[in-house]
């Protein structure tokens, strides 16, 4: 009662393998993130995603927070390109995908 806090989600959704993927990361990688960013071709800020870098290497896990309720884990992923800081073709097409059937989950959740 009183000052009590509902979160703001209620779930986590974990679509494909991205639960696993983020799994596989290096320890230190798999802990909350504070900075985040809207990922760009998208459509505004409903698709996020945190990067981390650790020991060279740079690690990201993208999800959405579009539909009511959870949060949806689309990917995770270790960028693999040496130039530029372009999340690659493979990448963002896997998450177009998982983003569809998140909203596929998230309709039949409603009903």
């Amino acid at each position: 009662m009183g000052n009590e806090r509902r979160p703001l989600f209620e779930a986590v959704v974990w679509v494909g393998s991205s639960r696993g993927d983020l799994r596989e990361f290096p320890e230190p990688v798999q802990g909350k993130h504070r900075d985040t960013k809207a990922l760009s071709g998208f459509g505004g800020a409903g698709v996020l995603e945190a990067i981390r870098d650790f020991r060279g290497d740079t690690f990201r896990a993208v999800y959405t927070v579009r539909y009511a309720g959870a949060v949806y884990v689309l990917h995770a992923f270790q960028k693999k390109s040496t130039t530029g800081r372009q999340t690659p073709r493979r990448d963002i097409e896997m998450i177009r995908q998982r983003l569809r059937a998140a909203e596929q989950i998230a309709k039949e959740a409603e009903r």
